[in-house]
């Protein structure tokens, strides 16, 4: 960091460093706890670089936010500005926008007074994001399109991997952390907005979804838009584990060992989508995804590509389902496989694949071998890690692409949305290791599971 960009006013808005927190983080070489902010002070300086130091040495690090770091100095009137990673590169500084007035024309423009310091947090310092006090006031920090289009930050197209941590407190909700996704204005929910603009998503972090809520979504996308025939993107590893969850009451000395560092890895090398809370990512299987809201489009999409493969028009086939929103999952060889039941002329076993499960039925051949199935189900569908066999969507123009935003993402309806201290934010342009994810949730304690 460089100390002659530091002030060295303090002011009465920021807590005061807690030499307590300076021997935690003198003992524990595990773990480093959560730190108070005092702008100009020595120790917190060091506390606050030995952190994103953690951050920056993980090779592929493209931005770390960690809401201390500011344009020319640390005032509050200053934008946040992004920590590149030991190679350099673009430092991308966070605008505040109100979504309401941007799309929907209502609304006052959106300032650095709309959130909240919180004096504290795994480097420092954090902000506030809060469900819309009206549908007026949709605060959102976000880089936007012509500030990063076709930069390292802009992670897309052939071969690229992505992973993001997020460290926050959460407190309430299930919809955007951050990420690059735009959801798309023109989806018909609710009072219609001004500025029409359709999907352009990459990939994002959200709070579960109502499928999981207080867990994690890692959403992520080929196309900028809808997937499997449906109207919204539905490609989603979901991570169950709840993060831990503070009540709207306490003060900041209370909450830290309520800290989450929320993350996703896609590794696309080997096609697959990693949610993780607090470091830790569990193998999930979601069982009869044909009967579950959000996995059952991705049913249906295998489903309509098994039935397009057959010869003829078979019973249930859809012959104008989009032909590139097939769900084409890896099952060449089953890794394990389980008779259901077994007659003389034919055989129903359970065959276990890295990302499905499928009952198959198949007709005995004189001599005893197996012919070709004669039916197949999906009666179980991996969503950690979940399978996604295309490259990021890659906007060729700045106008097809959208803005990485924190704290709220763009789309069409105005609904409560996140409710949480956000206390830091990184975007790396690779596939994070299991340690390394684990490693990230070190900073701040954020290491456990929920209380």
């Amino acid at each position: 960091m460089n100390k002659t960009v530091i002030s060295i006013v303090n002011t009465l808005i920021f807590c005061f460093w807690n030499s307590g927190d300076l021997r935690a983080e003198e003992t524990d070489v595990k773990s480093l706890p959560p730190i108070q902010f005092a702008e100009g002070e020595k120790r917190f300086t060091a506390a606050n670089q030995k952190r994103v130091d953690i951050v920056k040495q993980i090779p592929g690090l493209v931005a770390l936010w960690d809401f201390v770091q500011r344009r020319d100095s640390w005032k509050t009137k200053n934008p946040f500005i992004s920590i590149p990673g030991e190679s350099g590169g673009q430092a991308y500084e966070l605008e505040p926008r109100n979504l309401s007035l941007d799309f929907w024309h209502e609304g006052k423009e959106a300032t650095l007074e709309d959130f909240e310091l919180y004096g504290r947090g795994p480097f420092g310092q954090a902000v506030r994001f809060s469900s819309p006090r009206s549908v007026t006031d949709l605060p959102v920090l976000t880089v936007p399109r012509k500030n990063l289009h076709n930069s390292s930050l802009d992670i897309k197209g052939k071969g690229k991997s992505v992973s993001m941590v997020v460290w926050l407190l959460y407190e309430r909700g299930n919809h955007a952390i951050a990420g690059m996704w735009h959801e798309g204005t023109v989806t018909p929910r609710g009072e219609p907005p001004v500025v029409k603009e359709p999907g352009k998503r990459q990939f994002g972090l959200f709070a579960g979804l109502q499928a999981n809520k207080g867990g994690i979504g890692a959403h992520i996308s080929e196309n900028g838009g809808s997937s499997f025939g449906n109207i919204y993107a539905r490609h989603l590893a979901s991570e169950p584990t709840k993060m831990k969850q503070i009540k709207p009451d306490m003060k900041p000395g209370q909450t830290d060992k309520y800290w989450n560092a929320v993350g996703m890895v896609f590794n696309n090398d080997e096609n697959r989508v990693t949610a993780y809370v607090n470091g830790l990512a569990n193998e999930v299987w979601v069982e009869n995804p044909k009967e579950s809201r959000f996995f059952e489009h991705a049913y249906r999409a295998w489903l309509q590509g098994q039935l397009a493969d057959i010869d003829g028009i078979q019973p249930g086939e859809d012959v104008n389902f989009p032909k590139d929103q097939y769900y084409r999952l890896p099952e060449d060889e089953p890794v394990e496989t389980k008779i259901i039941e077994r007659t003389s002329d034919r055989v129903v076993r359970l065959e276990t694949y890295p990302f499905s499960k499928i009952e198959a039925t198949y007709q005995v051949k004189p001599g005893g071998k197996l012919g070709k199935p004669l039916k197949r189900d999906l009666v179980a569908l991996k969503s950690n890690p979940y399978y996604f066999g295309y490259d990021i969507y890659a906007p060729k123009t700045m106008e097809q692409g959208g803005p990485f935003t924190i704290g709220r993402v763009i789309h069409s309806n105005r609904h409560a949305t996140l409710s949480a201290w956000i206390g830091g934010v990184a975007v790396f342009d690779r596939a994070l290791s299991d340690e390394e994810m684990k490693k990230l949730a070190t900073i701040g304690n954020c290491s456990g599971t929920a209380k």
